[in-house]
């Protein structure tokens, strides 16, 4: 079933990218002959006093999401920029339209954090034909994906998920013993890059205690929700699971309610859900800044305007929270 609706989803996303080459974003007009720091084409719309800068994201119902919308806004207001913000309410294909209306306003760069990893190297290629520089931030584009659509991007922003992936797993080898013996279940999703470097990062960490062993993993599908579900699930199908790594905030949050509501002795460990205070049952989190990346993606963008050669790539390191703390209000997984 998953097969059938990614394939359906990704025939969606090329039609409309057909669609939008049938009915040209205007690139003669948007990309000027000149090129930025970076090898990336400056579009004239950033010599506007107050260029406009495109912003792509997921969803609101994800408080990470709505801190870093507030950091694009803040900051770009503070840099002279005209933002725009539009959400897909996670929908690959309403991403790839949302993207493709707000190039033929011209901006001068697109901030893009894709729904999902794959999918989103459609919505590169379409903003590479326009002329527009592309800064991702958070989700990664699949590399494989991107290379055959022809597209690139400027840079990457967003945590170090596998030194992320790894602190929490060093972590329950802290709290549980260097060799505990572990069964360990995933709470996880597997269509999103950062995620997938999450779980290997935990995985070659907790590799260093013999008797670990991960024993089953579900998709969260980085929503409470289904967290819950897949959750609820796992523990039913794997009665030894003694631990669990949650690798999204949601997936965090969905889980301790499965754990709570299952009654049973199981560690929730993993990336921070949002104000969660951390407690026997949840001993640790790592915590993403979302409301700083938007504001550092916003200042890179404006670097590379001023003639500065962005890196490749930035990551940022994250906070640990164990039990007794509570993660600050935007500090989430």
């Amino acid at each position: 079933m998953q097969r059938r609706l990614f394939s359906a989803v990704g025939t969606a996303i090329a039609a409309l990218a057909l669609a939008g080459c049938s009915t040209g974003v205007d690139t003669g007009a948007t990309a000027s002959t000149s090129e930025a720091a970076g090898g990336a084409p400056r579009p004239q719309a950033c010599d506007a006093s107050s260029p406009y800068v495109a912003v792509a994201l997921p969803n609101l119902t994800n408080p990470y999401y709505v801190a870093m919308k507030k950091g694009f806004e803040t900051a770009g207001q503070a840099a002279g920029f005209k933002i725009e913000v539009q959400i897909a309410n996670d929908d690959d294909a309403a991403q790839l339209s949302q993207v493709q209306a707000m190039l033929q306003k011209k901006p001068c760069a697109l901030a893009l954090n894709p729904v999902k990893s794959q999918p989103a190297a459609a919505v590169v290629k379409l903003a590479n034909d326009a002329g527009v520089p592309v800064f991702t931030v958070n989700v990664t584009v699949d590399d494989a994906a991107l290379k055959a659509q022809g597209g690139s991007i400027v840079q990457y922003l967003g945590a170090d998920n596998a030194a992320g992936g790894e602190q929490v797993a060093k972590q329950v080898l802290q709290d549980l013993g260097a060799d505990a013996d572990l069964k360990i279940g995933f709470i996880t999703e597997p269509d999103e890059g950062p995620v997938v470097a999450r779980d290997k990062g935990f995985e070659d960490a907790i590799a260093s205690d013999a008797k670990a062993k991960v024993v089953a993993k579900v998709d969260g599908n980085v929503k409470p929700d289904d967290s819950l579900a897949a959750t609820t699930e796992l523990l039913q199908g794997n009665p030894d699971v003694n631990v669990l790594f949650a690798s999204t905030g949601p997936a965090a949050y969905g889980a301790l309610q499965a754990v709570k509501s299952s009654g049973k002795n199981v560690k929730v460990y993993g990336f921070c859900a949002a104000d969660e205070p951390l407690t026997d049952q949840y001993p640790a989190c790592v915590a993403q800044e979302p409301e700083d990346y938007g504001k550092r993606v916003i200042e890179q963008i404006s670097g590379w305007r001023g003639g500065t050669k962005p890196e490749a790539q930035i990551l940022r390191p994250l906070k640990l929270f164990t039990k007794g703390q509570t993660p600050a209000p935007g500090e989430v997984g």
